[in-house]
């Protein structure tokens, strides 16, 4: 195996990214693990994180730290200009119509528990929007191929207002089964949430059909994109979705920030999630009224240096250009698929072409316990995620407890790829 990528099929305006360069950024990957070189394979689980954004945030907190929204001293202008400026960057990032589009959390499960919460609220209310309401005979549809976050907050839903969880199958190749999309999708669906990219097969969902059955029925439809924005151009108008989550931390940024696109016209007729400072118009002893988007889903002090560093997240991976990014992971996976065919007993879990799928590839190896081979790896420097990756259900529609899961991202090679092909070789001869 040679370690070098196939570029044939770039488009000829989508620049090759100069990984060297990239990986000078990354003062992690320069230590080793025992006597190894770290090869760090678990951007799903994590990236991590550039100079540019540890910077940034020291430079915060060094110098403009404040509390925002409420004081007119110079450094709570400065801080809530950098937070706010924080948004502004995310909203063109994503392509949202307007900047007040853009509702902070701690990440994409508060994101898609905000919604599920809100529509929980309506529900509770006779005078709420219709569109956000439940009730038995009213239905939530998800897929087997979400991981908990998608799931959880939905059954929640569905068990405290009497209505009925569906979902779509998943097929042997690891691809969303349509086949019944209109027996599962019906005038009785509320709402829609399926995953962008799955985050153990690596399937990137084609959600135009979804969307457009949804549409013909009333429903809502929300994409959890938390593995698609870090690794691929995403727009949300083009995508024409209600909703969209994703977290900071898969995006070279911060833990502890994530984000909620909504439309405005949504959001806007939204009850609050929670309540306290920052989310309200007026508060008196007998009622309050509330601020509009996004102020009135952010109450209390919101992560101010977390949203400094996932702007500055999004000015590395906008430099870099999400083309090209998205066209280095096509072509890692391409170099890792034909890699790890080569294993004996090595079973991919998921596509096993690279076309509508990203830089996520998990597998089994036939009777080693994938803690093992994590272990056998972790010996040889390389870090990998091994587990049911909070999304049991896939890993029970592919009859397998768990699996040994590589990601990528921008600062891999494909010699870190043939790292991992001799650690597996290696893992196969110690408990062979």
């Amino acid at each position: 195996m040679t370690a070098t990528l196939a570029s044939s099929a770039r488009p000829a305006d989508v620049p090759a990214l100069d990984v060297a360069a990239i990986r000078r950024d990354f003062p992690i990957l320069s230590r080793t693990v025992g006597d190894k070189p770290l090869v760090y394979l678990d951007s799903g689980n994590t990236s991590q994180k550039p100079r540019q954004v540890i910077d940034a945030m020291a430079e915060f907190s060094a110098r403009h730290n404040a509390n925002i929204s409420r004081a007119v001293h110079t450094l709570g202008t400065e801080a809530t200009e950098a937070f706010e400026g924080a948004r502004a960057k995310v909203a063109a990032f994503i392509n949202a119509p307007s900047v007040d589009e853009v509702v902070f959390t701690k990440n994409s499960t508060e994101a898609i528990n905000l919604v599920s919460n809100v529509m929980l609220a309506a529900s509770l209310d006779p005078g709420a929007d219709p569109r956000f309401r439940l009730g038995p005979g009213d239905e939530v549809v998800i897929s087997e191929m979400e991981h908990h976050s998608n799931i959880v907050p939905w059954q929640l839903l569905c068990e405290r207002t009497g209505a009925t969880l569906k979902w779509f199958g998943i097929t042997d190749h690891g691809r969303l089964d349509l086949s019944d999309i209109d027996e599962v999708i019906t005038e009785r669906t509320k709402l829609v949430s399926v995953v962008h990219m799955s985050n153990i097969l690596g399937t990137v969902n084609q959600v135009d059909r979804i969307r457009a059955r949804a549409r013909d029925v009333g429903a809502l439809i929300m994409l959890d994109a938390s593995q698609s924005v870090p690794h691929l151009p995403v727009n949300v108008t083009t995508l024409d979705v209600d909703f969209m989550a994703f977290t900071g931390h898969k995006m070279c940024g911060p833990t502890g920030i994530g984000v909620l696109w909504g439309r405005y016209d949504l959001l806007s007729v939204m009850p609050p999630f929670l309540g306290g400072g920052s989310m309200i118009a007026t508060v008196t002893m007998g009622k309050s009224t509330y601020a509009a988007p996004p102020a009135r889903f952010e109450a209390g002090t919101p992560p101010i240096t977390e949203a400094v560093g996932l702007g500055a997240a999004v000015d590395y991976l906008s430099k870099l250009g999400m083309p090209a990014v998205q066209w280095h992971e096509k072509e890692l996976v391409a170099y890792a698929l034909d890699a790890l065919e080569s294993v004996p007993d090595l079973t991919i879990i998921g596509p096993r072409v690279p076309l509508a799928r990203g830089g996520t590839i998990s597998f089994d190896l036939a009777g080693i316990h994938p803690h093992d081979v994590g272990q056998v790896l972790d010996s040889e420097g390389v870090q990998v995620r091994v587990g049911h990756h909070c999304a049991k259900p896939v890993c029970a529609r592919f009859g397998v407890p768990a699996t040994t899961r590589a990601s990528f991202y921008v600062y891999n090679t494909p010699q870190e790829i043939d790292a991992l092909v001799a650690g597996l070789e290696k893992t196969r001869k110690v408990f062979g």
